[in-house]
């Protein structure tokens, strides 16, 4: 099956290509069959690139160590839900998985789109080929999945111990799914530039494609801070790691262009801007997948050095200057139709909200190429930390906080004050009673963190006051019950409630990062059993040691855990218990003897967490090994005294005595260990705000019903001809 699913990448590419060649001839040379033969081609590679994945998928499910791909990301110790997930944990399966998500979402845009844009879809469509001739020809030549291994080994390597998480195997996916998402965009603005067709008509088409990279990559990211925070055992979710901000980058120039592209819609406005951003958009979504794979910058999630960094520079490269070719040469055709009427309106808010998120796009790359830059200019690498970040973050962050409330209520082109203090009083008294509340409660912290809460309570304001007032319309207006004219107020206008939505999630993620950051107590602690640490009122008691040898469902030994049950006792409260452990995973170093090597292999955080809606307790256990350490040696030296006198049966049923009398050891005299013990307040609130803004861009993102369409299509026509008065 190698060889197919190798032939199925090679005929991928030739279809990539074609579809690159045909779809250009067929536009330039005005034949509309080459056009959709073109596209037809799109749908080949999307299948062949298919085929080869569900290969792949194939060989990891069923341990099939001849792929060299399996045998170093796999075992038959590995459960089966991360040998289906455990592909894309590689250089070589992560690209394929760009590629097929790549062909997905294209086949899906340029489908919906045959009978329109007949001018734009050759040229995207060659675009997007562009990119799929890219990866498929890294896959065929540079980094192919389908390499054999020689000889084939009786067990593979097995899945990095850090990856045998559920998030981190979903995380990928979504990432890559917005990345991906984000290139129909970038082909279809380039395409609109290419043939002068600059209104907005493509971004009408490419819209439910935006939101879609929008919402999976800002979903990805968050799932990827969640797995940081009960996997890495270092109590944070967000470490400023260059690869975590490679992701975060598109995601704000998306989200900046999502706004002002509303601008254009309806006044004609910021067309160089929206094609700016939506090609830097492009270009970031590129630059992630770079990041992760040149090795140019050390990162957790990154996998390490290669010769791909060259290759993606070149396209990063081919990119940035078509982008600003097309830009500047059709420049003049971008005028905007009308100019700025006042800075109070929505326009101006607007403006100032993409110059914001610009911003704080630009302190992030700064921040993560620093390292880079610095050895530049002053052959020395340097790099900032999390507090460089947070002095520019923060406050960028508190003015689109502010932003976020404004927008939704001042009015488009000229608003008065009298208008908008009328709209804003009452949220701004709600922001303000909140802080109120809040240090009557006793809550003391940073002028920031209140700031924060003061400006999330002013816009959870505003979304209630405009949910409020369109409900009180529309049962005005249909007599209806409640909960039939909420569900009628959303159905009927799907992109702006929607968007209250996602601005109340985004809300209340941001009150959940500052209350965790501002409030979280942490303390590091050595302790015995029976010992106790205080952290703010609560008290942890070491109680006692754990132990436990885990096997897979083959019977092979997995892992060694080693941990800690400790009570948790608040003041004035009933005791409660949590759990810690470090798994403690083989190596596969052959020059380590048998014990050894299930002690010098990978270790992972398994946290013990208490979660609630106002507080999270947490804490994680680093075990001291050292006094096991004689014993560890003396048990490899027996195994190599027997050497070849054992059977592997015996040798395996041997080995498990022997790590089992270890483990038991270290429960019955235990040494002191070391924990991290945390109390992190309303961290739960980051996932609740990540469910609401997905909920959201779902709503915004679902199809307006079609008799809505056509009442809506009918008072826009009516509008736009009073507008231009077409004498008789």
């Amino acid at each position: 099956m190698r060889v197919v699913g190798q032939a199925c990448l090679i005929v991928a590419l030739a279809c990539a290509v074609y579809g690159v060649l045909a779809s250009l001839y067929g536009v330039r040379s005005g034949r509309r069959e080459w056009v959709a033969s073109g596209r037809r081609a799109v749908y080949a590679m999307a299948g062949s690139t298919a085929v080869a994945f569900l290969i792949l998928e194939a060989a990891f499910e069923r341990s099939d160590f001849g792929f060299a791909l399996v045998a170093g990301h796999s075992s038959t110790t590995t459960p089966t839900f991360y040998r289906l997930t455990a592909m894309w944990s590689s250089q070589e399966g992560s690209l394929l998985l760009w590629l097929f998500l790549l062909g997905t979402w294209s086949s899906i845009i340029l489908f919906a789109t045959r009978h329109r844009l007949r001018m734009l879809a050759p040229y995207a469509t060659a675009i997007l080929m562009g990119f799929g001739t890219f990866f498929a020809s890294l896959l065929v030549f540079a980094e192919s999945p389908f390499g054999a291994s020689n000889p084939v080994p009786t067990e593979g390597a097995g899945l990095e111990p850090l990856l045998r998480d559920p998030l981190m195997m979903i995380h990928p996916p979504m990432l890559y799914s917005g990345y991906t998402l984000f290139t129909i965009p970038f082909a279809f603005a380039a395409a609109a530039l290419i043939t002068r067709r600059l209104d907005a008509e493509w971004i009408r088409s490419t819209r439910p494609f935006t939101l879609g990279a929008w919402a999976l990559l800002g979903f990805g990211i968050v799932l990827g801070a969640r797995w940081s925070y009960h996997e890495l055992g270092w109590g944070g979710y967000w470490a400023w790691d260059p690869v975590e901000n490679a992701s975060l980058m598109p995601w704000l120039t998306g989200t900046a262009f999502l706004h002002s592209v509303m601008i254009q819609e309806r006044r004609g406005m910021l067309k160089i801007w929206n094609v700016s951003l939506v090609l830097t958009t492009g270009v970031l979504a590129i630059l992630g997948t770079f990041l992760v794979r040149s090795g140019i910058l050390n990162s957790i999630h990154a996998f390490g050095a290669s010769t791909l960094g060259v290759p993606f520079l070149l396209l990063i490269g081919a990119m940035v200057a078509l982008s600003v070719a097309l830009v500047v040469t059709r420049a003049p055709m971008l005028r905007s139709e009308h100019r700025l009427d006042s800075l109070l309106s929505r326009e101006a808010i607007f403006l100032l909200n993409n110059l914001v998120l610009v911003g704080l796009c630009f302190v992030v790359f700064w921040g993560t190429f620093f390292p880079l830059i610095s050895e530049a200019v002053t052959g020395t690498q340097a790099s900032v930390g999390p507090p460089w970040f947070d002095r520019y973050i923060v406050p960028l962050a508190l003015v689109l906080v502010l932003l976020t409330g404004i927008g939704p209520v001042i009015a488009w082109r000229r608003a008065s004050a009298a208008a908008l203090r009328k709209h804003l009083l009452r949220p701004a008294l709600a922001g303000g009673l909140l802080v109120v509340l809040l240090l009557g409660l006793g809550i003391r912290g940073s002028v920031t963190a209140f700031a924060l809460f003061a400006l999330a309570g002013f816009v959870g304001a505003v979304v209630a006051q405009e949910f409020a007032t369109g409900l009180h319309a529309r049962r005005a207006v249909a007599r209806e019950p409640m909960p039939v004219a909420l569900v009628s107020l959303v159905r009927r206008n799907r992109r702006r409630y929607g968007g209250y939505l996602v601005h109340l999630g985004v809300m209340i993620l941001f009150v959940g990062v500052s209350a965790s950051s501002s409030f979280q107590a942490i303390h590091d602690a050595r302790l015995k059993p029976g010992q106790s640490t205080r952290v703010g009122s609560y008290t942890f008691t070491y109680v006692k040691p754990t132990s436990q040898l885990h096997a897979a469902s083959n019977g092979r030994l997995e892992r060694i855990s080693l941990g800690a049950v400790l009570r948790v006792k608040r003041d004035g409260q009933a005791a409660k218990t949590i759990s810690t452990t470090k798994d403690y995973f083989p190596s596969q170093d052959p020059s380590l003897g048998p014990v050894s090597r299930f002690f010098e292999g990978e270790a992972t955080s398994e946290v013990g967490l208490r979660q609630g809606v106002l507080k999270d307790v947490w804490s994680a256990v680093n075990p001291d090994t050292s006094r096991l350490r004689a014993r560890i040696a003396e048990g490899d030296k027996v195994f190599a005294k027997a050497g070849g006198a054992l059977t592997p049966q015996q040798a395996n049923e041997y080995l498990a005595v022997a790590l089992q009398g270890l483990t038991a050891g270290y429960a019955k005299d235990p040494p002191p260990a070391n924990f991290r013990l945390l109390i992190s307040p309303l961290v739960t609130w980051i996932w609740v705000g990540a469910f609401v803004i997905l909920f959201g861009a779902l709503i915004a993102i679902w199809p307006t019903p079609r008799g809505v369409a056509r009442r809506v299509s009918a008072a826009y026509a009516a509008r736009v001809g009073r507008e231009v008065r077409i004498p008789a």
